[in-house]
């Protein structure tokens, strides 16, 4: 799979930051049966890496990489709890030398023109644009398509039911990112049917 075939799989990519890896495989699959399969379990909890390795032994229907990749440890450690892609929130000179040695799908982030060229020198065409709202989300985005057409994007931060399907109609959009589809008080309660409801909804968003 390309990065830029990931970003296309589904219209919302979750955003997923696990404090508990025992709710991982539930969590999963309740997201898989609502009709999401690509989940970015973001690397900001000390039970993330397990969290991952969770879903990969005993998800086989998931699509499960690394999120909040900041640094080339980061990303050796991923890929050693089974990570089947990563993304960064921005893009640093040794980050992007660590992915060179891997065949896996990593995306990473920018929030400016530059970055985006940057990005597109060392041979990324599929990026994560963050954080989306802040930086100019969909006027951003529109104005990058013109110069930069052959770049796609998954624009996260400030994503939401109410603003998803504007920024899924932009041509430079294969996905966003969301992180409004696993509730903490679901997780806390295990209300698997809450979020399956959320992802089924999330799963027929389209531009």
């Amino acid at each position: 799979m390309t990065p830029q075939d990931l970003l296309r799989a589904a219209p919302v990519m979750p955003v997923l930051v696990i404090h508990d890896a025992e709710l991982a495989v539930d969590l999963a699959h309740a997201l898989i049966e609502g009709g999401l399969r690509t989940l970015e379990v973001t690397l900001r909890t000390p039970a993330a890496l397990e969290a991952i390795a969770q879903i990969r032994q005993h998800v086989p229907g998931a699509l499960v990489g690394a999120g909040t990749v900041l640094s080339p440890a980061d990303w050796l450690r991923a890929q050693e709890a089974g990570a089947q892609f990563g993304i960064s929130p921005g893009l640093t000179p040794a980050l992007l030398e660590a992915t060179r040695r891997s065949t896996l799908p990593f995306v990473p982030g920018v929030s400016t023109a530059s970055e985006a060229m940057t990005a597109m020198d060392a041979g990324f065409t599929a990026l994560k644009l963050f954080p989306a709202e802040a930086v100019g989300g969909q006027a951003l985005l529109k104005s990058l398509h013109g110069p930069l057409p052959q770049l796609l994007f998954c624009p996260t931060g400030g994503i939401h039911p109410g603003n998803a399907s504007a920024y899924l109609a932009l041509p430079n959009v294969g996905c966003v990112g969301g992180s409004w589809l696993a509730p903490e008080a679901a997780l806390s309660a295990r209300n698997w049917q809450v979020i399956t409801e959320l992802a089924r909804q999330a799963a027929t968003l389209r531009g």
